[in-house]
């Protein structure tokens, strides 16, 4: 698949735009003529620049209300489209994007609208060129991708052709099945973008909230499955309109951009095999059932390659099995040690060759790690995930555009594969295991009795139950597709909930069977007296009985939030709850949630830098967080930052 990006998706000048995306390797560029107007590049230094860096010029974009016109206004839109021919000769290039018509148009008529798209195309023959005509999704009388490729051969011309946009085709809900009956010589260009479903209007939709394929909600596999179906092989090209994307690092930005198209190509891959039959073989299966699954057989080996265009897979990698530990980092560890201690956790020893230490509570591992810069807070620093095999896991994220994290280890140490996540969080790959053991933790040495001797045995079915990660506002959508397509997570419906200092946006990142449960939160930065501002992100642990552990963790001299009476009062109101038990959670400071499936209780111990912990047991099949409880712990912790700065 030839890959390709519009210059408009991303931050900085037209100079730098083009090092980035060559950089991200992609095959070619669509020249946004914006880029072009403002850029200190010639015509001729732009073609010789993207020739050095190795990038094609597949399509000037774009040409706009041109159709639908009165006489008088068509001769001046032919002689602007006349020049921009001449400007694209200067380019080297030979695609451009005319859009249907928004602002001039007046005469609703196909007859004369084809006659105008043919003396455009007339004209476009005689410089060269090819018009990709596209139906916006607004467009006053064309806004429909099958209006548009009808327009298209009712003019029958070679330079005439259709671009599919599947923002403009998804945005509407278009049938897309109807793509596999163009003939593919006509389809000139296709453009891709992903969005959230959004009710809004559909051109401020476009205009700020386009993403990256795999970070929003469009089917765009089954759009491109019957593009590759209609037998296209041109460019498969990202337009994307995006308010943060334009603010970003351009690098950066442009990496992401190529990790949604590996992505994309994937799951179009994917969608072909899992819907071969509905295209070649639905006549065979219903004359024969054995023909079928004959096909079948054959479909395995051979079903993509029946596709003019070639479409690449990843080395296919299942999803986590678990969690297998959770790291924190910070050059001052005293208050990480005395917290972990008052919940229950076991101290298991410093590491034999790195300034690290091992704390355990049944199956969840927390490594506390000291090798931190001076003046460091704590805070998280990486996560492991047992997989099947971190070998292969590694090479698919190092496919996608993942950095590698060097780790230095001896000889006979565990060696874990690494990669960064788009906060800088450290993932490593871990091998799993099915006891829920894992080998590395023989590296740790025993060293008795810590700190204040305050550590005491738990139960052993003590598990990582999720972790709450809070991403920088300008990468929250690349984390999205980062942890889709690197690590398997499927990501739930985002929510979002009210804090003192903002709506905090949430999104889940999970497993099937939820044994990995990742919330990334696109969080409001926390003002502390003083002018200090620090995200909070924390750890929870699942355990069978909450009441006892808050009993024994209160004993220890743990602090808890104190969640405000009229939490309680309300509580009481929601829930018809036995008042002996009502009681307890309000002397624990324990917080509550039911649905049909089961209850939740859980506890939020105080902040340690951008640290908190979370403790929380599950009862029957409650599968949420306690959504309702979340907007009083904000309040709290944030009553709580600014009484006591850190």
């Amino acid at each position: 698949m030839r890959t390709g990006i519009a210059t408009v998706c991303l931050s900085g000048t037209l100079k730098e735009k083009m090092q980035a995306c060559a950089i991200a390797g992609f095959d070619g560029i669509e020249i946004f003529e914006q880029d072009l107007v403002t850029s200190a590049l010639s015509p001729e230094a732009v073609r010789t620049m993207a020739s050095d860096l190795g990038l094609g010029l597949d399509l000037y974009q774009p040409f706009r209300d041109f159709d639908s016109v009165p006489e008088e206004l068509l001769h001046e839109n032919l002689r602007r489209a006349g020049a921009k021919f001449e400007l694209m000769s200067r380019l080297g290039m030979d695609t451009i994007l005319v859009c249907s018509n928004v602002a001039t148009a007046e005469i609703d008529d196909d007859g004369l609208r084809a006659e105008q798209l043919g003396r455009l195309a007339q004209l476009a023959g005689e410089h060269g060129v090819k018009v990709a005509y596209e139906a916006l999704a607004w467009g006053k009388y064309v806004n429909d991708y099958e209006h548009a490729h009808r327009l298209v051969e009712m003019v029958d011309h070679p330079n005439l052709g259709t671009c599919l946009d599947s923002f403009h085709i998804l945005s509407r809900d278009w049938n897309t099945a109807p793509i596999e009956k163009f003939n593919a010589e006509k389809i000139f260009f296709v453009q891709v973008a992903d969005a959230p479903k959004l009710s809004m209007d559909v051109l401020s939709w476009s205009r700020h909230y386009r993403v990256f394929p795999g970070e929003g909600q469009f089917e765009l596999a089954k759009f491109m499955g019957h593009v590759v179906r209609a037998g296209y092989t041109g460019p498969v090209s990202l337009e994307v309109f995006n308010d943060v994307f334009r603010q970003s690092d351009v690098e950066r930005t442009a990496v992401d951009a190529m990790r949604s198209l590996i992505w994309l190509e994937e799951q179009s891959a994917k969608w072909l095999d899992a819907n071969w039959l509905d295209a070649h073989d639905a006549g065979a299966a219903a004359a024969s059932p054995a023909a079928a699954r004959g096909a079948a057989g054959s479909a395995k080996v051979t079903g993509r390659r029946r596709y003019p265009m070639e479409l690449a897979t990843l080395p296919k990698v299942a999803e986590p099995a678990g969690f297998n530990f959770a790291e924190v980092k910070a050059d001052d560890t005293a208050g990480l040690e005395k917290l972990l201690g008052q919940l229950g956790f076991e101290f298991e020893g410093r590491h034999r060759t790195k300034d690290v230490q091992l704390w355990t509570m049944g199956h969840a591992r927390v490594i506390i790690n000291e090798q931190a810069p001076s003046h460091t807070e704590p805070a998280i620093a990486a996560l492991g995930f047992d997989v099947d095999s971190p070998v292969i896991a590694s090479a698919r994220a190092q496919q996608l555009k993942a950095p590698v994290v060097p780790r230095k280890v001896q000889a006979d140490e565990e060696v874990f594969q690494g990669i960064a996540a788009p906060d800088s969080t450290e993932i490593f790959l871990c091998q799993g295991s099915p006891d829920g053991t894992a080998a590395w933790t023989a590296e740790f040495g025993q060293a008795g009795e810590f700190g204040d001797g305050i550590s005491a045995p738990v139960g052993a079915g003590a598990v990582i139950d999720h972790v709450n990660l809070a991403q920088p506002w300008q990468h929250f959508d690349e984390a999205v597709l980062f942890y889709t397509s690197a690590l398997a997570l499927e990501p739930a419906p985002f929510a979002e909930v009210p804090s003192p200092t903002g709506l905090v946006r949430s999104q889940v990142m999970q497993t099937s069977d939820r044994a990995v449960r990742l919330v990334l939160n696109l969080a409001p930065l926390l003002q502390h007296d003083g002018g200090h501002k620090s995200y909070q992100e924390h750890i929870a642990f699942a355990v069978d009985d909450l009441v006892g552990l808050a009993r024994a963790a209160r004993d220890r001299g743990l602090e808890f939030l104190q969640i405000p009476a009229n939490y309680y009062e309300d509580l009481a109101a929601r829930f018809s709850l036995e008042p002996g038990f009502l009681a307890t959670l309000k002397e624990l400071n324990l917080l509550y949630d039911r649905d049909a499936s089961g209850e939740f209780l859980h506890f939020y111990t105080a902040t340690v830098g951008s640290v908190f912990f979370e403790m929380v047991e599950r009862r029957g099949g409650y599968d949420g967080y306690g959504a309702p409880n979340a907007p009083v712990r904000h309040a709290v912790q944030y009553d709580h930052a600014r009484r006591i700065p850190n």
